[in-house]
């Protein structure tokens, strides 16, 4: 495998066209297919372009994967982030951070003296709870 075939290679991993990707190198698509039909070969503005896409360049010289190296949807979701408005980067920031599981909580419940029932133990869904109590007699 040469390096116009591990350039592919990575094209293809990354789910994009020739033509998206000679545009997001800076290049005309006829330079990009001349790159994979190895007539040619990216200079190294062209692999930084690469490299900031997802383009694994470690890979595409010499055939050794980088251990860094974004999968698919993780160079998907970057290249989606860094095309965003500021507002779409915020609210897609908080619904990331807000996804992420939270803390150990830990909460005890004690009633007073006619107690029925203690629950003790971490919350970890929403919780309904009814309290009544015995009728006093007359």
């Amino acid at each position: 495998m040469q390096i116009n075939d591990r350039l592919a290679a990575e094209r293809e991993r990354l789910r994009l066209t020739q033509t998206e990707m000679a545009k997001r190198l800076g290049v005309a698509f006829r330079t990009y297919c001349d790159y994979e039909a190895g007539k040619s070969q990216p200079k190294a503005g062209t692999l930084v372009a690469a490299r900031d896409i997802g383009v694994d360049v470690l890979f595409v010289l010499t055939g050794e994967v980088s251990p860094s190296a974004l999968s698919a949807d993780e160079a998907d979701l970057v290249r989606r982030f860094r095309e965003a408005t500021d507002a779409v980067r915020a609210a897609a920031l908080g619904a990331l951070i807000g996804g992420a599981a939270p803390a150990t909580v830990r909460q005890n419940f004690h009633g007073g003296v006619n107690i029925g029932q203690q629950i003790t133990g971490d919350v970890t869904a929403p919780q309904t709870f009814t309290f009544g109590g015995t009728k006093k007699k007359k």
